[in-house]
């Protein structure tokens, strides 16, 4: 192929893997994990597990009061297992299906497009089950669109939060964000003001109990800063950016050392533990914290999330 009209997108197709390649980033799709494998800008790697669909936060004191863990706890084992039951690849609005090894023998070695669309059907271990969609499409600038889908189903019980939850290799030096101030829920946002701000202390709120903490709500975008590394033959130390940016709604987002389960698993703050990861959540949809009285009342209705209607969002990674 000449290479004056090569296309933008380099695509390699691997016996379980779909990279997408091109001038200042790589992403590696795995099928056999269930999703984006590695995502790399200019050679720095932003990710240490594959991103999930994440439905559980920690719970708050209000939460345990009002017996929210023993209705919805079947939540909790959604966020930490989930499957991967399909995975489709379209590339310039042409279907491949999932072109795992053979089948990925019929493709050469200088494969090209303008656009690379990577889906995954995940269905989650609640009873009853149901899936959540997760479609994520690369452009010829590298930013990548992420949809989420989620497909109620009767008899679901009410829902914690609904996002995606991204684990980095390293603990983030900061994050800058356009938002509103302060820690926000949807039910606690009345006195936050509109603005840029920068958060430098990634550590949990010291409530005397470790317990859901860190939403930032009405999100149009949030910049993540790290400098560290795992890899040990990286030469060059100097921090590098990941940008997520609404695309037509506003977003919410946490971002803390810990996941929910690991909140949740301490009951002391000496019990977390190292804070070495960043776990950074853009969620679609978040449950109120109450509070009414004495830490016993449920959430207000308008800030219930049922599981039993659709529900969709997106962002973009730029």
């Amino acid at each position: 192929m000449d290479c004056t009209n090569r296309l933008p997108l380099k695509v390699v197709y691997g016996d379980f893997t779909l990279g997408v390649h091109g001038e200042g980033f790589d992403y590696i799709f795995s099928y056999a994990q269930g999703g984006l494998e590695s995502l790399r800008k200019n050679g720095y790697e932003w990710l240490y597990r594959c991103p999930k669909p994440t439905f559980w936060r920690a719970l708050t004191d209000n939460d345990r009061g009002s017996q929210f863990h023993v209705k919805s706890g079947s939540w909790l084992a959604a966020d930490m297992f989930i499957a991967c039951k399909d995975v489709e690849v379209v590339t310039d609005g042409d279907s491949q299906g999932k072109p795992c090894a053979p089948d990925n023998n019929r493709y050469g070695s200088e494969v090209y497009a303008e656009e690379v669309c990577v889906s995954f059907i995940y269905e989650t271990v609640t009873n009853p089950v149901t899936q959540v969609k997760v479609i994520y499409t690369v452009a010829a600038t590298g930013s990548m669109t992420v949809k989420v889908h989620y497909y109620g189903v009767k008899g679901l019980p009410e829902l914690p939060t609904f996002g995606m939850r991204f684990i980095m290799p390293t603990l983030a030096d900061k994050y800058v964000y356009e938002g509103l101030s302060g820690e926000t829920y949807p039910d606690r946002m009345m006195g936050a003001e509109k603005g840029v701000y920068e958060i430098d202390d990634l550590s949990l709120t010291p409530y005397l109990v470790p317990q859901e903490c860190g939403m930032r709500m009405d999100t149009d975008w949030v910049e993540i800063t790290r400098h560290t590394s795992l890899d040990n033959s990286r030469k060059d130390s100097s921090a590098q950016t990941l940008r997520i940016e609404k695309c037509d709604d506003k977003f919410a987002f946490s971002c803390l050392p810990y996941t929910a389960s690991e909140i949740e698993n301490a009951t002391h703050h000496e019990e977390l533990p190292p804070a070495r990861r960043t776990v950074l959540c853009i969620y679609g949809a978040v449950r109120g914290v109450g509070g009414i009285d004495s830490w016993g009342s449920d959430v207000e209705e308008l800030y219930h999330i049922s599981a039993e209607t659709d529900m969709f969002f997106e962002f973009k990674i730029s």
